[in-house]
Protein backbone atom coordinates (compact mmCIF):
# COMPACT_ATOMS: atom_id res chain seq x y z
CA UNK A 1 0.00 0.00 0.00
CA UNK A 2 0.79 3.41 -1.05
CA UNK A 3 2.35 5.70 1.90
CA UNK A 4 -0.04 9.09 1.72
CA UNK A 5 1.38 12.85 2.08
CA UNK A 6 1.15 14.59 5.12
CA UNK A 7 -1.34 17.43 4.94
CA UNK A 8 -1.17 20.60 7.52
CA UNK A 9 -3.81 23.49 7.14
CA UNK A 10 -3.34 26.50 9.73
CA UNK A 11 -5.44 28.88 10.82
CA UNK A 12 -3.44 31.48 9.61
CA UNK A 13 -0.32 32.97 8.17
CA UNK A 14 1.33 33.52 11.18
CA UNK A 15 0.80 29.90 12.60
CA UNK A 16 1.85 28.67 9.67
CA UNK A 17 5.31 30.89 9.64
CA UNK A 18 5.94 30.15 12.91
CA UNK A 19 5.29 26.42 12.70
CA UNK A 20 6.98 25.74 9.72
CA UNK A 21 10.61 27.57 10.61
CA UNK A 22 10.80 25.60 13.48
CA UNK A 23 10.37 22.45 11.77
CA UNK A 24 12.72 23.01 9.29
CA UNK A 25 14.85 24.15 11.62
CA UNK A 26 14.54 21.07 13.83
CA UNK A 27 15.27 19.22 10.64
CA UNK A 28 18.08 20.52 9.81
CA UNK A 29 19.46 20.96 13.59
CA UNK A 30 18.55 16.29 14.32
CA UNK A 31 20.93 16.05 10.24
CA UNK A 32 23.75 18.41 11.84
CA UNK A 33 23.53 16.55 14.72
CA UNK A 34 23.38 12.95 12.89
CA UNK A 35 26.12 13.80 9.98
CA UNK A 36 27.79 16.65 10.85
CA UNK A 37 25.87 18.71 7.74
CA UNK A 38 22.79 19.71 6.71
CA UNK A 39 21.42 20.49 3.39
CA UNK A 40 18.12 22.45 2.05
CA UNK A 41 16.92 23.70 -1.56
CA UNK A 42 14.73 26.55 -1.30
CA UNK A 43 12.13 27.98 -3.86
CA UNK A 44 11.54 31.84 -5.09
CA UNK A 45 8.16 33.38 -4.49
CA UNK A 46 5.82 35.01 -2.37
CA UNK A 47 4.39 32.18 -0.69
CA UNK A 48 8.14 30.64 1.19
CA UNK A 49 9.48 34.72 1.91
CA UNK A 50 7.75 35.08 5.60
CA UNK A 51 9.01 31.54 6.20
CA UNK A 52 12.77 32.39 4.86
CA UNK A 53 12.70 35.36 7.05
CA UNK A 54 12.05 33.68 10.75
CA UNK A 55 14.48 30.59 9.11
CA UNK A 56 16.94 33.32 8.89
CA UNK A 57 17.22 34.10 12.59
CA UNK A 58 16.93 30.68 14.18
CA UNK A 59 19.90 29.86 16.08
CA UNK A 60 21.64 26.97 14.39
CA UNK A 61 24.96 26.48 13.20
CA UNK A 62 24.07 27.96 9.63
CA UNK A 63 28.29 27.50 8.44
CA UNK A 64 27.50 23.32 8.52
CA UNK A 65 24.36 23.82 6.35
CA UNK A 66 24.65 23.54 2.27
CA UNK A 67 21.95 25.95 0.98
CA UNK A 68 20.60 25.60 -2.95
CA UNK A 69 18.05 26.73 -5.18
CA UNK A 70 15.29 24.55 -6.43
CA UNK A 71 15.02 26.70 -9.53
CA UNK A 72 15.67 30.12 -10.97
CA UNK A 73 15.68 32.51 -13.81
CA UNK A 74 18.50 32.73 -16.44
CA UNK A 75 18.89 36.22 -15.38
CA UNK A 76 21.82 38.23 -13.55
CA UNK A 77 21.58 38.43 -9.60
CA UNK A 78 20.63 41.86 -8.62
CA UNK A 79 17.80 41.87 -11.38
CA UNK A 80 13.64 41.46 -10.22
CA UNK A 81 13.08 38.04 -10.52
CA UNK A 82 16.23 36.49 -9.71
CA UNK A 83 15.53 34.29 -7.22
CA UNK A 84 19.63 34.12 -5.78
CA UNK A 85 18.36 37.81 -5.69
CA UNK A 86 15.34 36.97 -3.57
CA UNK A 87 17.37 34.76 -1.11
CA UNK A 88 19.93 37.87 -0.29
CA UNK A 89 17.22 39.93 0.27
CA UNK A 90 15.27 37.80 2.64
CA UNK A 91 17.42 34.57 3.75
CA UNK A 92 20.52 35.15 3.80
CA UNK A 93 20.65 37.63 6.39
CA UNK A 94 20.87 37.17 10.14
CA UNK A 95 22.51 34.17 11.22
CA UNK A 96 21.67 32.23 7.80
CA UNK A 97 24.19 34.51 5.90
CA UNK A 98 26.93 32.19 7.08
CA UNK A 99 25.49 29.27 5.31
CA UNK A 100 27.27 27.93 2.13
CA UNK A 101 25.94 28.87 -1.27
CA UNK A 102 25.49 27.36 -4.27
CA UNK A 103 23.78 29.32 -7.02
CA UNK A 104 21.97 28.08 -10.43
CA UNK A 105 23.32 30.71 -12.44
CA UNK A 106 26.68 31.30 -14.19
CA UNK A 107 28.12 33.55 -16.62
CA UNK A 108 26.88 31.07 -20.16
CA UNK A 109 24.35 32.55 -22.30
CA UNK A 110 21.80 29.81 -21.62
CA UNK A 111 20.88 27.21 -19.08
CA UNK A 112 21.76 24.79 -22.22
CA UNK A 113 25.25 25.75 -22.18
CA UNK A 114 25.36 25.53 -18.50
CA UNK A 115 24.70 22.16 -17.69
CA UNK A 116 27.37 20.75 -17.01
CA UNK A 117 29.10 23.40 -15.11
CA UNK A 118 25.84 23.69 -12.89
CA UNK A 119 25.97 19.80 -12.40
CA UNK A 120 29.78 19.60 -11.15
CA UNK A 121 29.19 22.83 -8.77
CA UNK A 122 25.53 21.54 -7.26
CA UNK A 123 27.32 17.92 -6.84
CA UNK A 124 28.87 19.55 -3.94
CA UNK A 125 25.61 19.67 -1.84
CA UNK A 126 25.60 16.75 -0.14
CA UNK A 127 22.56 14.03 -1.42
CA UNK A 128 19.48 13.10 -0.62
CA UNK A 129 19.14 16.44 0.42
CA UNK A 130 17.79 17.10 3.96
CA UNK A 131 14.79 19.37 2.07
CA UNK A 132 13.27 20.66 -0.28
CA UNK A 133 11.05 23.73 0.19
CA UNK A 134 8.46 23.74 -2.95
CA UNK A 135 5.54 26.46 -3.78
CA UNK A 136 2.66 25.99 -6.41
CA UNK A 137 1.25 28.51 -9.44
CA UNK A 138 -1.95 28.70 -10.05
CA UNK A 139 -1.56 26.69 -13.19
CA UNK A 140 -0.08 23.50 -10.88
CA UNK A 141 3.75 24.37 -11.79
CA UNK A 142 6.08 23.61 -8.91
CA UNK A 143 9.40 24.63 -9.50
CA UNK A 144 10.18 25.44 -13.21
CA UNK A 145 8.01 22.66 -14.30
CA UNK A 146 5.64 24.38 -16.55
CA UNK A 147 2.62 22.59 -18.05
CA UNK A 148 3.98 22.22 -21.83
CA UNK A 149 7.05 23.82 -21.50
CA UNK A 150 9.85 23.02 -23.32
CA UNK A 151 12.07 20.66 -20.85
CA UNK A 152 8.94 19.44 -18.77
CA UNK A 153 9.24 15.89 -20.44
CA UNK A 154 13.41 15.81 -19.03
CA UNK A 155 12.68 17.07 -16.03
CA UNK A 156 9.79 15.09 -15.19
CA UNK A 157 11.50 11.89 -16.09
CA UNK A 158 11.87 9.19 -13.14
CA UNK A 159 15.05 7.98 -14.98
CA UNK A 160 16.44 11.20 -15.53
CA UNK A 161 19.44 10.79 -12.77
CA UNK A 162 20.58 14.16 -13.58
CA UNK A 163 20.22 16.95 -11.00
CA UNK A 164 18.94 20.16 -12.87
CA UNK A 165 17.51 20.46 -16.69
CA UNK A 166 17.09 23.20 -18.67
CA UNK A 167 13.46 24.53 -19.05
CA UNK A 168 11.78 26.90 -21.71
CA UNK A 169 8.49 28.13 -20.52
CA UNK A 170 8.02 30.47 -23.78
CA UNK A 171 4.18 30.43 -24.48
CA UNK A 172 3.20 29.54 -20.16
CA UNK A 173 1.58 32.46 -19.05
CA UNK A 174 2.19 32.66 -15.52
CA UNK A 175 6.34 32.09 -16.49
CA UNK A 176 6.66 35.39 -17.32
CA UNK A 177 8.89 37.64 -19.61
CA UNK A 178 12.00 35.40 -18.11
CA UNK A 179 10.46 32.05 -20.48
CA UNK A 180 14.77 30.17 -19.94
CA UNK A 181 15.14 28.62 -16.73
CA UNK A 182 17.26 26.04 -14.81
CA UNK A 183 15.53 23.70 -12.20
CA UNK A 184 15.46 20.32 -10.33
CA UNK A 185 14.64 17.52 -11.87
CA UNK A 186 11.26 15.35 -10.19
CA UNK A 187 14.30 12.58 -9.37
CA UNK A 188 16.40 14.91 -7.19
CA UNK A 189 13.49 16.37 -5.43
CA UNK A 190 11.25 12.96 -4.88
CA UNK A 191 14.47 11.82 -3.14
CA UNK A 192 15.27 14.03 -0.70
CA UNK A 193 14.26 12.99 3.09
CA UNK A 194 11.70 15.80 3.64
CA UNK A 195 9.61 17.40 0.32
CA UNK A 196 7.56 20.62 1.50
CA UNK A 197 5.41 22.25 -0.46
CA UNK A 198 3.83 25.54 1.10
CA UNK A 199 0.39 26.25 -0.55
CA UNK A 200 -0.88 29.35 1.42
CA UNK A 201 -4.35 30.61 1.34
CA UNK A 202 -7.36 29.29 0.12
CA UNK A 203 -7.29 29.70 -3.70
CA UNK A 204 -3.63 28.02 -3.95
CA UNK A 205 -5.28 24.95 -1.68
CA UNK A 206 -8.16 24.50 -3.88
CA UNK A 207 -6.05 24.30 -6.82
CA UNK A 208 -3.74 22.25 -5.00
CA UNK A 209 -6.60 19.93 -4.08
CA UNK A 210 -7.99 20.16 -7.76
CA UNK A 211 -4.62 18.99 -9.01
CA UNK A 212 -4.53 16.43 -7.33
CA UNK A 213 -8.09 14.78 -6.86
CA UNK A 214 -9.49 15.37 -10.75
CA UNK A 215 -7.92 13.03 -13.15
CA UNK A 216 -8.32 15.26 -16.28
CA UNK A 217 -5.97 17.61 -14.91
CA UNK A 218 -1.88 16.44 -14.74
CA UNK A 219 -0.32 19.06 -13.85
CA UNK A 220 3.24 19.13 -12.74
CA UNK A 221 2.89 19.56 -8.77
CA UNK A 222 0.76 16.10 -8.67
CA UNK A 223 4.22 14.60 -9.49
CA UNK A 224 5.20 15.31 -5.80
CA UNK A 225 2.89 12.73 -4.54
CA UNK A 226 5.93 10.35 -5.67
CA UNK A 227 7.41 11.28 -2.45
CA UNK A 228 4.71 10.05 -0.31
CA UNK A 229 5.36 10.14 3.31
CA UNK A 230 8.35 12.49 2.93
CA UNK A 231 6.08 14.96 1.44
CA UNK A 232 4.34 17.27 3.81
CA UNK A 233 1.88 20.22 2.44
CA UNK A 234 1.44 23.02 4.02
CA UNK A 235 -1.13 25.56 3.86
CA UNK A 236 -3.05 27.78 5.74
CA UNK A 237 -6.28 30.64 6.19
CA UNK A 238 -5.60 33.92 4.43
CA UNK A 239 -4.95 36.02 6.95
Amino acid sequence: MTKQYKYISYPSIREMVTNTSKSIADILSEAIASRGYASIMLSGGSSPRPVYEALSSCNLPWSKVFVGLVDDRWIEAGLPGSNETFLNDCFFRDRAKNAKFFKLKTKDSSPYDALVTIENQISKIPKPFDICVMGMGLDGHTASWFPDSNGLIAALDPGNKSTVVAINAYGCEVAGEHTDRISLTFSSVVASRNVLLLVPGEEKAKVFNLCINNTKFNTPVKALLSASDRLTVITCGNE
